[in-house]
């Protein structure tokens, strides 16, 4: 994320010392990205949602095989992620977000893309230290970090790791599985197919977010909360997007996950691998 340069300056670990995670190469990130999916991939198996189906169980938003009913039964089984949860490292989160359920009101989204941000990272705000605006980011994890980028979007993370770390995972894109209409009334857009949230300004409008959701906890009913939800089969795995002002390490560390066979995906799609 481009913007993300605005708010640079300083190094984080000179604020908190120990607590921060050393990573200075990108292999050792590639090693730790192919460790992470491999055991994500041991849960169950489950198919991302859509909102929409023809009949025969096939999203055409998707394109991807879905039961009937299958949005109801998730909403109906989903329970809160506990605060536990989040208490691990943002590139060991990230993929875990995936198939996850983001619910505000009547609104209801399937995470299919996300990025990892960690505390020595070049492309991160946690480099900039804690100001007012990045503090949530050096929280305890299980809370939203929402920032305003350009001006126009706002950006939804979700705070990982312990108090004082300074990580979090970039919500880039989601299906809907709930509240379409309503979905479609704050995007502006009369649409079910991708473009409508494949991207994460595009996410934070859909669930009607300023920055005053920051800091805000997922685990506590009410308000913005994350619930849980079907493991995807694959994931794709590739390098953030946006970040060509960061180190060569951090540009190319493969740090961006998403579910492999939606085409609820953010562009560009062609930098994304299977893990």
């Amino acid at each position: 994320m481009k913007c993300f340069a605005s708010v640079f300056g300083g190094n984080v670990a000179s604020v908190f010392g120990g607590n921060v995670a050393s990573m200075t190469s990108a292999a050792k990130s590639s090693t730790h990205s192919r460790r992470t999916v491999r055991r994500i991939k041991k849960g169950p198996a489950a198919h991302p949602v859509a909102s929409d189906g023809n009949g025969d169980g096939r999203s055409p938003a998707s394109g991807l095989l879905v039961h009937s009913n299958t949005s109801l039964d998730l909403l109906a089984a989903a329970a809160l992620l506990p605060w536990s949860f989040y208490q691990i490292d943002a590139l060991d989160l990230a993929p875990r977000l995936l198939g996850k359920l983001l619910r505000r009101d009547e609104v209801v989204l399937q995470i299919t893309e996300v990025e990892a941000y960690r505390p020595n990272d070049s492309a991160c705000h946690g480099r900039f230290g804690i100001t007012v605006r990045t503090a949530p980011v050096f929280g305890p994890g299980g809370h939203a970090y929402v920032y305003l980028c350009y001006g126009l979007h706002m950006m939804l993370n979700i705070v990982a790791d312990k108090e004082g770390v300074g990580a979090a995972v970039l919500i880039r894109s989601c299906a809907p599985v709930s509240g379409l209409e309503t979905i479609q009334q704050r995007r502006g857009q009369k649409t079910d197919k991708p473009a409508l949230l494949t991207g994460p300004g595009k996410v934070g409008q859909a669930l009607g977010l300023s920055t005053s959701w920051s800091n805000h906890p997922l685990y506590i009913p009410g308000g913005l909360e994350l619930l849980d939800g079907p493991e995807p089969e694959n994931i794709l795995v590739g390098p953030r997007v946006g970040i060509d002002y960061a180190l060569p390490e951090h540009v190319n560390a493969p740090w961006r996950f998403a579910v492999a066979g939606s085409r609820w995906i953010s562009a560009p799609k062609s930098t994304l691998k299977p893990s």
